[in-house]
């Protein structure tokens, strides 16, 4: 008797308890109930790509959190990335059955994300989720240098150049995660060199006065296997006065013009011995109030070390410079070419900044297009400093990967 008591009594206290459960309006973040008081676990009810714990995650994978039996309340999906915390912008649907990111490539490399969902199901009975995962590590980084400095003044015939640290073989992917912008807006394309330099012109000089702006959007774009971007930003630089200068090598004579107006004709020396200078344009990429210059590291071997030349504009990358020569006799100027294929004004040593070669150095820019005719050795190539100006504009655009 006393038994069947017991069981009695116990029978009795299991089923309030389910009475009790049956009437509670969420059951734990773990599980809800369905219409017919079934438990259902919160991966049924809330569906979330990437899937939990997931690693390796690509960026270009989906991001999207679903309930179609039910309606999303809140959506918040952060991540840990770059040494800091990092949220990713979304809206749920108008019919609260899904959430989107808001951007496209919401996602980076090398970074862990957790997801945390408040939704109801159709019983208006609300549950919870947390889910994590980790996108893809690579195993290199890849770097663009570019020119001109962020901020500089240039001349009007300033060709943006990127270098790349590591191969590209993904050329239309970079080229679209990089931009080249101007004010007032220019035509401009772009041009490669190879698969570690990519170059952009305007179809003409830029006018004076102009504003360039470089976004680079390469931030974990896949630029070859298992290599991607690593950089994030936006530079600019102000174009200055038009200067452009002439060299008649065969006249042994540098015109200079400002604005399209004459400013000076200066007396110069240029290649010659069978090391004449390239003839065509060039830009003066680099300046340096003195320089060394050896031979040696330009295929001359021995034959010249100046430790102290003054005045140097860079030219060429294969070390074409127009630079002050203190060494040759005065009546070298306006008469003969004796260099090794630069272009040298009159100096002194230490440089001067009242001599010809001083004077011209305080009013030339980076930038600047200095053209050289008259010369028995070839045109410079394109791609030998900023030679670029020495291309069609329809040569040009045809380096482009998006045509």
């Amino acid at each position: 008797m006393t038994h069947a008591l017991s069981r009695a009594a116990r029978g009795i206290a299991l089923l309030a308890f389910l009475a009790a459960l049956a009437g509670c309006a969420t059951v734990s973040p773990k599980t809800t109930l369905t219409d017919d008081a079934r438990p259902v676990a919160a991966s049924e009810l809330i569906h979330v790509s990437p899937r939990d714990r997931a690693s390796g995650v690509e960026v270009t994978d989906r991001l999207e959190v679903r309930v179609p039996h039910g309606r999303l309340e809140r959506v918040r999906v952060a991540g840990f990335q770059d040494g800091g915390p990092r949220t990713v912008a979304g809206r749920i649907s108008g019919d609260g059955h899904s959430w989107r990111p808001a951007a496209a490539r919401p996602l980076g490399l090398g970074a862990r994300y957790t997801v945390d969902v408040l939704a109801r199901d159709a019983s208006g009975r609300r549950t919870a989720r947390h889910t994590s995962f980790t996108t893809y590590v690579p195993a290199h980084r890849v770097i663009g240098y570019f020119t001109p400095e962020p901020e500089s003044v240039v001349g009007t015939g300033m060709i943006v150049s990127f270098g790349f640290s590591h191969p590209v073989t993904d050329r239309a992917a970079v080229e679209r995660a990089i931009s080249v912008s101007a004010r007032p807006a220019t035509e401009i394309a772009a041009h490669w060199f190879g698969p570690a330099r990519l170059d952009f012109r305007p179809r003409t000089y830029w006018r004076p006065g102009t504003r360039v702006t470089m976004d680079l959007r390469l931030r974990d774009v896949r630029v070859a296997e298992g290599v991607y971007g690593s950089q994030y930003k936006s530079v600019g630089f102000t174009v200055g006065r038009s200067q452009f200068s002439r060299v008649d090598a065969a006249g042994h004579t540098m015109d200079v013009f400002r604005g399209g107006r004459p400013l000076a004709s200066l007396p110069i020396t240029a290649g010659g011995g069978g090391n004449d200078t390239y003839n065509g344009r060039m830009v003066i990429s680099e300046k340096f109030p003195m320089t060394r210059m050896n031979g040696d590291t330009v295929g001359f071997g021995g034959e010249y070390d100046i430790s102290d030349v003054p005045h140097a504009m860079r030219l060429t990358g294969s070390g074409t410079f127009l630079h002050g020569n203190y060494w040759a006799g005065p009546d070298a100027f306006g008469a003969l070419n004796t260099s090794h294929g630069c272009i040298g004004l009159r100096d002194v040593r230490g440089g001067s900044p009242s001599s010809p070669a001083g004077w011209f150095y305080r009013e030339s820019l980076i930038g600047d297009v200095v053209e050289v005719v008259g010369s028995r050795e070839r045109v410079v190539a394109p791609d030998n400093g900023l030679g670029g100006w020495n291309m069609t504009w329809e040569e040009w655009r045809a380096g482009s990967a998006l045509g």
